[in-house]
């Protein structure tokens, strides 16, 4: 998602307050904060309006106690009655952020050559199916079956299918729309975990699901950008009496408003996920991100493929990244909860400790790296040569400036790959690499592509 950076160094100039500070816990805010509130891009004089989600959750703490961020996100974001990506179109630029295949075709058609790639470098098999995990309106996985069409010589002897895990019904509609022009039936048997199945407008068989449990097994490469992002994380704040997990409560001072508070005491969460090595005192674990990644390692070991991760992260250095996003900017998380965007930073480090050693991993590499590695600046000046559209070539330059610029998504979007160990060393010895260029040379992106 084309978000805006990271607001922690202007909140700190403007409020003079840390991340600390702002946990409205009785035992670590200050005296003079305790009238008010604020948490990630509020301001002081904000007003939370009275949303159903904010009733749902108020209703939830009154009965059960304070809130784990995790579950708060969860809640919002897919609550199958009130959860904000069930039913709104959040992306574009009416949306509430801008994704990179919205920005520019080539980002798409560069990832689809990544995959034609590794398939060719995985001996070509004969089945390929490209999983795509929360596919938004359906084009990054749209600009990819047009490399594949463009490449049909290539693969015209290979079986290709599409197979989409998404939970929203509302972006399941706009991608077949998108990926099917609307010929779509929905699966009427009640006990195929389909839940929903169409042609693409080239003849390829797609199918969605709600889980990727659900996606048949076999030689596949997965496909996750701006996915992880999405997923529930914890907070937690190292204290004088240890590590403590963040919570959301009612504020008692507004009771129609929702406040950070610190865990009295370890919660199971702190017991399980933060580490006794651990340096920062501010950490944020997904734990669903971890299960997820164990699952796709599982997979590529068994049954080969490729999985490639496009996301805001970071290697194990952030503290505190949740953030809320309306309207293309930031916004209060805790304020009008289900009409605004949640979400943190990925934590590259830890997917490639749940990869548990089960496959070889590349990365985190910086966009601006990878898309250069791949050729963007060729394939650029193909489409501005092809075109005299003064207006083209000036949307072409934007976009490219927009995915490249490290002040913008250059620098702040992340490349991350799982890969079989027989895909980059040819013994037993089991590989994960960051920068080792002998090896990851091999893999487009994390090498420089030749084209020829």
């Amino acid at each position: 998602m084309a978000r805006l950076p990271a607001r922690r160094a202007l909140l700190a100039a403007v409020l003079g307050v840390s991340w600390q500070q702002r946990l409205l816990g009785h035992h670590v805010v200050p005296a003079a904060w305790r009238r008010r509130r604020f948490s990630a891009g509020s301001r002081a004089e904000d007003s939370s309006p009275v949303t159903p989600m904010l009733k749902h959750l108020m209703f939830k703490i009154k009965s059960t106690g304070p809130i784990t961020v995790a579950e708060y996100m969860r809640e919002v974001l897919t609550n199958p009655v009130k959860g904000y990506y069930m039913h709104h179109d959040m992306l574009g630029e009416r949306g509430d952020f801008v994704t990179s295949p919205e920005i520019s075709q080539i980002f798409g058609e560069l990832i689809g050559i990544w995959y034609v790639s590794e398939w060719m470098a995985t001996g070509k098999p004969k089945t390929f199916q490209l999983v795509e995990l929360g596919p938004g309106r359906g084009t990054l996985t749209d600009d990819i079956l047009r490399v594949f069409n463009q490449l049909g010589s290539l693969l015209n002897k290979c079986d290709i299918s599409i197979h989409l895990v998404e939970v929203s019904p509302k972006l399941s509609e706009i991608q077949a729309f998108t990926l099917t022009g609307g010929k779509i039936q929905p699966e009427l048997d009640v006990t195929s975990p389909v839940y929903m199945k169409g042609i693409s407008k080239a003849g390829i068989p797609i199918f969605w699901y709600r889980e990727l449990q659900d996606v048949p097994q076999g030689t596949s490469f997965y496909l996750a950008h701006e996915f992880f992002d999405a997923l529930p994380i914890h907070k937690f704040q190292r204290t004088e009496k240890g590590w403590r997990e963040v919570l959301i409560d009612i504020d008692p001072e507004a009771p129609d408003q929702l406040r950070f508070v610190l865990a009295p005491s370890t919660t199971p969460a702190t017991e399980l996920f933060i580490q006794r090595k651990e340096v920062r005192d501010h950490v944020e674990v997904c734990p669903d991100a971890g299960i997820l990644i164990q699952r796709l390692a599982c997979r590529i070991q068994e049954d080969g493929g490729a999985a490639l991760i496009a996301d805001y992260g970071h290697n194990g250095n952030k503290t505190d990244t949740f953030r809320s996003f309306r309207s293309h900017e930031l916004h209060d998380a805790l304020t009008g909860p289900g009409t605004a965007d949640l979400t943190a930073d990925v934590d590259f480090s830890y997917l490639r400790t749940m990869t548990q050693g089960r496959v070889a991993t590349l990365g985190p590499l910086n966009q601006h790296e990878f898309l250069k590695n791949m050729g963007i600046d060729v394939r650029l000046q193909v489409l501005l040569q092809n075109s005299s559209d003064k207006a083209m070539h000036k949307h072409l330059l934007q976009g490219y400036d927009m995915l490249m610029n490290p002040k913008k998504m250059g620098d702040r979007f992340h490349f991350f790959a799982l890969l079989p160990h027989q895909r980059l060393a040819h013994s037993d010895q089991k590989v994960n690499l960051r920068h080792s260029r002998s090896l990851s040379a091999t893999v487009a992106g994390f090498g420089e592509l030749v084209w020829k």
